[in-house]
Parts: structure tokens; sequence; C-alpha cells
């Protein structure tokens, strides 16, 4: 699932950070992407790329059900829609309005 947010005095990253996601850095190809788990293994977890533009940014949201099993496959089990994907995109768009609406903090842009 993709959606867009406008930029206003915030960083993506740090927008993102502060929708409980932290940063990974794939150490093969150096992409960098957010995760959030949903318990306390590493699987299932959201996990989002952002895609930067002038004016917006795009978030790239899905759902991780377990690690890649072959380094030769780029597929994975991953949930791109339904209910609990479109749930988390609620929360994440939740909390962003929140930040927006709220006076920026000096050092968050």
């Amino acid at each position: 699932m993709v959606f867009k947010f406008p930029y206003k005095n915030y960083n993506a990253e740090t927008l993102i950070r502060r929708c409980g996601y932290g940063k990974i850095v794939d150490p093969k190809t150096g992409e960098t992407s957010y995760g959030r788990r949903i318990a306390s293994d590493l699987y299932p977890r959201f996990h989002v790329y952002i895609k930067e533009f002038e004016k917006y940014f795009e978030v790239s949201l899905h759902l991780d059900q377990k690690q890649l099993r072959s380094e030769h496959f780029k597929a994975h089990a991953g949930e791109y829609d339904g209910a609990v994907v479109e749930n988390e995109a609620r929360r994440i768009t939740e909390v962003i309005k929140n930040i927006y609406d709220m006076e920026p903090v000096i050092g968050d842009r």
C-alpha cells in the first residue's frame, strides 16, 4: 500500500520514526527502510520504504509475515493490502496528522 504526505517542517525519517518505526539498513545493498514489530519476535512486522519528492514523500507499507528464506529470490511472505495493512496505514496517517497539528519543535526540522 502506498500513500503520500506533504512536507510540513519535518523530514520523512523523523515522522516515520515518531510513528514507532526503527531504521533498517540492508547490509548487502545499503538500502534504508523502516520496520515496526507487532510482537516480541522479529516477524511478523510492518515494513515501510520511503520515497522522497520535492514537495511530498510516499510511504510504501507492507506486512512481512516471515523472513526471506533464500537470498536468490526477492519475493517474500508479505501482505500489501487487507485489513491489517489498512489499519496500520490509518494509524500512521493519524500520528502524522497529529504531529502536523502541533506546533513544530525546534530541532525537528
